[in-house]
C-alpha cells in the first residue's frame, strides 16, 4: 500500500463559529490549523473560506490570504474548494482557481443537501472543470452518489476532465449515498482503473470509514467541515482529528505520508502562487 494521504477539511460550508469554538474562520486561525494538522500527520489542507464575522466567501482575495498564510505555516497540499456554498454562482465557485492552487475539487454531479440542493449541471461542471485546466490545477473529483462516478466518466470521454484522478467519496450528507461500508465497497469497485481514492465519511461515521480505508489502501479526510466531534459530547479540534487517524494507520503498520510523499502519489506539479 502506498502511505496514507490524509486530508484535513477543517471548516467547510455549513458549520457556524457558535457551534464549535474550534472553527477557524480567519486566514491567520487557517495557517495556524494547518501548522498544528500539518504537525499531527495531514498531507493537504481542503479550504473554504468565511468572512470574519463567519459568513461563506469565494472572494478571491480572501482565498489569496488564506492561502498566503496556510504556505508560511506549512507544506501541506493547499485544496480549494469549487463547491462554494450553496447559493453561489458557477463564476463565484471558480474565481479562486486563478490562483493556481496545486488541487481543487470538483463535485460530479447535483445532490440534495439537506434541505437545500447542491447543483452540479453537466453545464457547470464543464465550466469549472475548464477553469481547472486553464489554470494548471490537478483535480480531486468529489462524489456524494454512485451516479456521480458515471458522471465522471462521461466527463471524461467528452474530454472535460482526464481519469485516472484522485476520487474522493463523501458518505453521510442527507440526500447523498448513506455512510456504510458496504457504499464504500460498492464505491471503490466502481472506480476507473488507476484513480486513487479518499472517504469523507459524515458525522459519526467518519472514524469506522476512516479505519476501513485505511485497511482496504485507500486514503481518508476528516475535519470539522464533516464531523463536529471527537466522541459524544465533545467537540473535536482538527488536529485532533488527523492524529487519531494517523495512530490507528500506525496501529495497522501503514505510515502517512509527508506532504511530498502525498504529491509523488498524486503526481501533483508544484505549487505556483
Amino acid at each position: 500500500m502506498d502511505p496514507l494521504i490524509i486530508t484535513v477539511a477543517p471548516v467547510g460550508a455549513e458549520v457556524m463559529p457558535e457551534q464549535t469554538p474550534h472553527l477557524p474562520v480567519t486566514p491567520a486561525q487557517l495557517g495556524e490549523t494547518a501548522r498544528a494538522c500539518r504537525a499531527a500527520g495531514a498531507s493537504i489542507v481542503h479550504v473554504h473560506c468565511r468572512n470574519d464575522d463567519g459568513t461563506n466567501t469565494h472572494a478571491v482575495e480572501r482565498f489569496r490570504q488564506a492561502y498566503d498564510a496556510i504556505r508560511a505555516a506549512s507544506d501541506l497540499i493547499v485544496q480549494f474548494s469549487t463547491g462554494g456554498a450553496i447559493g453561489m454562482t458557477p463564476h463565484q465557485r471558480a474565481g479562486p482557481l486563478a490562483l493556481r492552487p496545486e488541487m481543487a475539487t470538483l463535485t460530479c454531479g447535483t445532490v440534495n443537501f439537506g434541505d437545500d440542493i447542491f447543483e452540479n449541471s453537466f453545464p457547470i461542471m464543464r465550466g469549472i472543470a475548464a477553469a481547472m485546466r486553464a489554470n494548471d490545477v490537478a483535480v480531486e473529483l468529489e462524489i456524494f452518489d454512485l451516479g456521480h462516478l458515471s458522471n465522471a466518466k462521461l466527463l471524461a470521454k467528452e474530454g472535460a476532465i482526464e481519469l485516472p484522478a484522485h476520487v474522493d467519496f463523501v458518505l453521510g450528507v442527507p440526500g447523498g449515498l448513506e455512510a456504510s461500508v458496504e457504499h464504500l465497497v460498492d464505491c471503490v469497485r466502481a472506480l476507473p482503473a488507476g484513480c486513487t481514492w479518499s472517504v469523507a465519511g459524515i458525522g459519526r461515521m467518519q472514524l469506522p470509514l476512516a479505519m476501513v480505508a485505511i485497511a482496504m489502501g485507500g486514503h481518508v479526510r476528516v475535519g470539522l467541515e464533516d464531523n463536529l466531534y471527537y466522541e459524544k459530547g465533545r467537540l473535536a479540534r482538527n488536529d485532533e482529528l488527523v492524529a487519531r487517524v494517523a495512530r490507528i494507520a500506525a496501529e495497522l503498520g501503514r505510515p502517512v505520508a509527508t506532504p511530498d510523499e502525498a504529491r509523488r502519489i498524486l503526481k501533483l506539479r508544484t505549487a505556483a502562487v
